[in-house]
């Protein structure tokens, strides 16, 4: 990692709080362009056997590293290490549900990135909304929405079944998710889903922002929580045409993969 990056990163550590939602962006961003120093518990860098040390923190697990040679000396490692972009390690670690932690040896014992946010790191931090994500049942109103959306998901072979959440991602405006259940993934699967919710986004108020989750993704925190809590408004395959009322107690909680501390 070039100075001017590791600089800011460790910048960015000393500023990172919970409620500085905006400085935890701007260190993702940082993490996502610069390197980290990854501590391997055996092992070396690029052998089969190595492996990463690991931490536990409220039940979730994290990958301790450094960033920087500066913070490796300070950190009285005596094992191996490798050095590997944040996009890599990112990518790498968020399908085994790892976070990192950055220098745990330092006073206040250092920065955690949940493995949700490392899944945003590796699939784009623009592309994903910033979590925690607040998520819960809609209290909107749109009966014409949601049957006109039936209607054209019934006409949409693939579709199984849909489901909704309504999210308030940390930073941003909330909006209206629908989960689809599809027979068959692809890309002509995913075009047909686009073209069924475009042609029903016109029966939703203006300024309501609605976006589509696969419920095939096992690391979407939208469709984990959708499968956990929800159910569905349309289903092929119990041939219901109704959309149920709110699950009882489903009011807004955290999503899945983040500390509550987070």
């Amino acid at each position: 990692m070039g100075s001017t990056s590791g600089e800011r990163v460790e910048q960015l550590l000393r500023q990172v709080s919970p409620d500085r939602h905006d400085t935890y962006e701007s260190l993702l961003h940082a993490l996502a362009e610069g390197e980290l120093w990854m501590l391997l518990w055996q092992g070396t860098s690029g052998s089969p056997d190595a492996q990463y040390g690991n931490m536990d923190v409220e039940g979730y697990g994290y990958a301790p590293c450094v960033t920087s040679p500066q913070e490796l000396a300070a950190s009285g490692w005596t094992r191996s290490h490798e050095v590997v972009t944040g996009h890599r390690v990112a990518a790498s670690l968020y399908r085994q549900r790892w976070g990192v932690w950055m220098n745990p040896h330092a006073p206040g014992g250092g920065v955690g990135i949940p493995w949700l946010d490392l899944r945003r790191i590796a699939t784009g931090l623009d592309q994903v909304p910033a979590g925690p994500l607040r998520i819960s049942e809609p209290s909107l109103e749109l009966p014409q929405f949601y049957a006109l959306l039936s209607q054209n998901a019934h006409r949409t072979a693939n579709v199984r079944a849909l489901r909704r959440a309504w999210v308030q991602p940390a930073t941003g405006a909330p909006y209206l998710a629908i989960g689809h259940d599809l027979y068959e993934d692809g890309a002509q699967a995913v075009e047909d889903v686009r073209m069924m919710v475009r042609q029903s986004v016109g029966a939703v108020p203006d300024g309501l922002a609605v976006s589509s989750v696969a419920m095939a993704d096992d690391y979407d925190p939208v469709a984990m929580w959708l499968r956990a809590n929800s159910r569905p408004f349309f289903d092929r395959d119990a041939h219901a045409g109704a959309a149920p009322g709110p699950v009882t107690g489903s009011g807004p909680a955290p999503a899945p993969g983040y500390p509550q501390s987070y």
